[in-house]
Formats: structure tokens, C-alpha cells, sequence
């Protein structure tokens, strides 16, 4: 599993969804081994279809657990 900081939640509410870099992202074609900076600007979560915009990473600055979500 990768590192907290090197992976990414969708904030919008009712997703959850989380980047994870190992996995990648079947449904998007994102092959195992591709970081969140390195995903297209136009990719969206598989789940709910939101932006990049809406994701945050779960540890670090900005991060989900340093804001207290």
C-alpha cells in the first residue's frame, strides 16, 4: 500500500473514494505505479465523476488529517 501522503480522497460528500498510486485505477485505464500529480488534469474519480479538484491527500500539508475531516 502506498504511502498516506501518496494517496488522494474525493471529498465530495457521499464518495470517499480514494487514489490509491499502487492499485491505480482499472476504470480510468490508469496503470498501477502513476501518481495523483501525474493523472490527466481532465481525469475523474470512477466513481462519482468529480475532478481532480475535489481530491485531497490523507496525510501532509492540505491533507484530510491535518484538517481534521
Amino acid at each position: 500500500m502506498a504511502d498516506l501522503k501518496d494517496m488522494y480522497q474525493c471529498q465530495v460528500s457521499n464518495c470517499g473514494y480514494v487514489y490509491d498510486p499502487d492499485k491505480g485505477e482499472p476504470k480510468t485505464n490508469t496503470p498501477p505505479g502513476t501518481a495523483f500529480k501525474d493523472l490527466p488534469d481532465d481525469w475523474k474519480c470512477p466513481f462519482c465523476g468529480s475532478s481532480k479538484k475535489t481530491f485531497r491527500p490523507l496525510a501532509g500539508p492540505g491533507s484530510v488529517i491535518e484538517e481534521g475531516s
